[in-house]
């Protein structure tokens, strides 16, 4: 984990505004269409993107997701065994206020792509698309000189809460095959000197999704299942290049059914990694940072907490971010905290509810936060 001794680092959760460009490759790509210089178009994204971070003051920087069509679904292009469509079954948050939902739909806030279903044996079926996703970031990053950067991977967790299990005996059985096929996209990027990523939603999102009609004991249950099918697929990574990020959900709504904080960390804390990212920035969960101090916290691991919220277009005062980010450093000593967003703000390609150019302001403010911050912390 990139950490620093004199000053809060910055970064954020991953995925970034797509240009209509990289939309319609991956959207064509998502048909079975290619569009002409596709790889010339991500790559140059990839630049541009990883270009705006630095500029905006972000330390640890990613590709922006440029490739994916979304966080969890691109990998039925990388592992074998899903097919098809599966339907949607929404947040018992949104359930609870009909109306809300179907204004969801028609402002394009629910997700058109397809969510296959596992169908068949999961396996490794190209390791391509990785090697291009690395071989991009890597580029932009010679280019353009960042502190440090990471890479996006879906959890085994989050890959079954999108794409159902139609094949497998069970659901330990298929947390098992997704957590040894992605394994080799976890040590791919591991291995070309990036930080891995592993997205996690299905640890908070998944109380109200695949787990909302199961009672409170049956959930921790089943999600501290997702963790330790997680930790089985980083078995032998070192563990300083790992983090994790878990959400209950990057959309704007009621989500008065979000697990609480003190359910959903003891469970997360179990992870393998040196780094969690989680929302504390939103209404629903800025209060949630007293949970830390009372919490049993491995020693070694690193707080990034969203101190922006990436689901409005306020641009956060630096003194609110500096607020915030002051209030982990005083729980886990500042060489332990570094500055993050609530979660991506491009979700799926083709749909942000923040405007772009407000996003990479949001992202200068997040900087001079932690600038501010740095000064209170170091003096």
């Amino acid at each position: 984990m990139q950490l620093s001794t004199d000053r809060i680092l910055t970064s954020h959760v991953g995925s970034l505004p797509r240009s209509e460009a990289v939309t319609d490759v991956v959207f064509s790509h998502e048909k079975g269409d290619e569009v002409a210089d596709a790889s010339t178009i991500i790559r140059d994204a990839v630049n541009d993107v990883v270009r705006h971070q630095v500029q905006s003051g972000v330390d640890l920087v990613s590709d922006g997701e440029m490739s994916k069509i979304s966080y969890a679904t691109y990998i039925k292009d990388r592992v074998s065994g899903f097919d098809g469509d599966s339907e949607r079954d929404p947040p018992s948050d949104l359930e609870a206020f009909p109306s809300f939902l179907e204004r969801q739909a028609r402002t394009g806030g629910t997700p058109t792509h397809s969510r296959p279903c596992c169908v068949g044996e999961i396996n490794v079926k190209d390791m391509g698309p990785v090697e291009t996703d690395i071989a991009n970031l890597q580029a932009a990053i010679e280019a353009h000189h960042p502190t440090g950067a990471f890479m996006n991977a879906a959890s085994p967790g989050v890959i079954a809460l999108f794409q159902p299990n139609r094949h497998y005996s069970s659901h330990e059985a298929y947390l098992e095959a997704l957590a040894d096929a992605m394994s080799h996209e976890y040590k791919a990027i591991v291995d070309s000197g990036l930080i891995l990523q592993i997205d996690s939603p299905d640890l908070g999102l998944g109380r109200h999704m695949m787990f909302k009609n199961k009672p409170d004991e049956e959930y921790r249950k089943l999600a501290s299942l997702h963790v330790d099918a997680l930790n089985h697929a980083l078995d032998g990574l070192p563990k300083d290049r790992l983090r994790l990020h878990v959400c209950w959900g990057n959309y704007e709504g009621p989500h008065h059914h979000d697990a609480p904080m003190e359910v959903v960390l003891p469970i997360a804390s179990k992870a393998n990694v040196s780094g969690l990212l989680f929302e504390s920035a939103n209404p629903r969960h800025a209060h949630e940072w007293t949970v830390f101090a009372d919490a049993d916290l491995p020693e070694d691991l690193v707080l990034i907490p969203g101190v922006i919220d990436s689901t409005t277009n306020f641009i956060e005062h630096p003194k609110l971010v500096a607020e915030r980010i002051t209030r982990f450093a005083d729980i886990v000593g500042r060489e332990r905290v570094i500055a993050g967003t609530d979660c991506g703000f491009s979700t799926f390609a083709g749909f942000g509810v923040v405007d772009p150019d407000i996003v990479y302001a949001k992202l200068k403010s997040l900087a001079d936060g932690a600038a501010i911050a740095s000064d209170k912390l170091w003096g």
